[in-house]
């Protein structure tokens, strides 16, 4: 889609702190965070509603995936959201436990490098 904001993460027209990719599917951290390391998981292809997915099974193991990371990284306690009100896009929220520190842009490398070292194999 033109216009989408997330379609241009994906194609690169448009920056973001990225924490997990494969073929199908990116996350990267939110430019409004609620949280330290609040993320957003989307299907590359754009699709309007998670329900849309076509291997929705797929994409929730990838927020299954990064939802454990986040833990390892952050604490235990990883809410969730499926959106797709703001950015008419598929897309999953995983932030830290409302209640804790206010996500901050000026931390997005250290935030996301602590998930993706949090996803390699220990």
């Amino acid at each position: 889609m033109i216009d989408c904001p997330f379609c241009k993460i994906v194609s690169g027209e448009m920056p973001s702190a990225k924490v997990y990719e494969d073929e199908e599917h990116l996350a990267f951290l939110d430019i409004r965070p609620q949280s330290p390391g609040h993320t957003l998981i989307i299907p590359k292809k754009h699709q309007r509603w998670v329900w849309d997915v076509p291997n929705v099974g797929a994409y929730f193991e990838v927020v299954r995936t990064v939802a454990r990371a986040m833990q390892k990284a952050f604490c235990e306690e990883i809410h969730s959201r499926i959106m797709g009100e703001e950015v008419p896009h598929a897309h999953v929220w995983l932030y830290p436990a409302p209640g804790r520190a206010k996500g901050d842009p000026r931390d997005f490398e250290r935030n996301a490098k602590a998930i993706r070292d949090a996803l390699e194999p220990q």
